[in-house]
């Protein structure tokens, strides 16, 4: 399978400390590509390095089919990007700041300015200094900087951070709308799992800077993620009883009164009954299903029994 975006053992490594490991991420064309991981699990490094902000301590990037160089300055103008925070000259207004960007990077299409404006909710504020915008609003502007070229390749570094409710439905309606009607791949960093959820087509997991699972959301929710929930008095005792008595083996105890089961071929019927026969009082025992963040905490703290 060809990408428009890959990946090859990227290492990158400051002051003796690797900031991230032997990354390699696989970005198929017209997808949105959501990047998870907490602080410091190297989703910015990464971003770096892909827009060539960084170079790699070793390893590559492949970028629509070439291997990305310290002098890919046409490659690069196919890509649109947000890494940390958009920057602006404050003293100009928000419209003279994209026609600016408009300028370098050679694109004059009537319309494109206020188009963007109009689809991000920045009209109003277009001609006011951007020293007078809210962060929110900065967030924004840089977005509609970012999309305002038609760019073939979106790379954007916690696009949310910033935005009310309102305005990050208004974010992931337009990605959605750039990604489907528009067939621009976009790669969005975030630790917000509800919102990467919602809006990413594949997720890749990064942890201590490596890179933990790369997975299709379709093929996340074809995994068996349902689990049973039991909520009892003793859970070193209720652990005894599922292992000798069911022979179950494959369940987490959670807290001192939680244990999940993930073997659905037991009833909750049998399970409650092995447990009352053995003088072990069940306080609750549920049915439920996996969210995201379950499997995210999962994959990046690891799962004990």
């Amino acid at each position: 399978m060809s990408y428009i975006l890959q990946t090859n053992h990227l290492t990158k490594t400051i002051d003796g400390k690797e900031l991230i490991s032997d990354v390699s991420i696989h970005v198929q064309k017209g997808e949105i590509y959501g990047l998870l991981g907490p602080n410091g699990a190297g989703k910015t490094t990464l971003m770096k390095i892909i827009t060539n902000l960084w170079k790699p301590s070793s390893g590559g990037v492949e970028l629509f089919g070439e291997t990305l160089t310290p002098s890919s300055y046409e490659v690069l103008k196919r890509m649109g990007s947000i890494i940390e925070f958009p920057i602006f000259f404050e003293h100009m207004s928000g419209r003279e700041n994209l026609k600016l960007h408009c300028e370098y990077m050679g694109y004059y299409k009537q319309g494109a300015v206020e188009e963007v404006l109009t689809m991000l909710n920045l009209m109003a504020a277009a001609d006011k200094p951007v020293k007078s915008y809210s962060f929110g609003m900065k967030q924004r502007l840089g977005i509609a900087r970012a999309v305002l070229c038609r760019p073939e390749l979106l790379i954007l570094d916690e696009p949310a951070n910033g935005l009310d409710p309102a305005g990050m439905k208004q974010i992931r309606d337009l990605f959605h709308t750039l990604s489907t009607k528009h067939e621009i791949t976009i790669i969005i960093s975030s630790h917000i799992l509800s919102e990467i959820e919602s809006i990413a087509d594949t997720i890749g997991v990064l942890s201590h800077g490596t890179l933990k699972e790369e997975i299709s959301i379709k093929e996340l929710s074809d995994i068996n993620t349902a689990y049973i929930e039991l909520s009892v008095e003793h859970t070193k005792k209720a652990a005894y009883l599922l292992s000798d008595k069911l022979n179950l083996n494959h369940f987490k105890i959670m807290d001192e009164h939680i244990i999940r089961i993930y073997e659905l071929s037991i009833s909750t019927h049998e399970i409650a009954k092995i447990l009352a026969l053995n003088d072990e009082p069940v306080n609750s025992i549920i049915k439920k299903s996996e969210t995201l963040e379950d499997h995210f905490l999962k994959i990046t703290e690891g799962a004990g029994r």
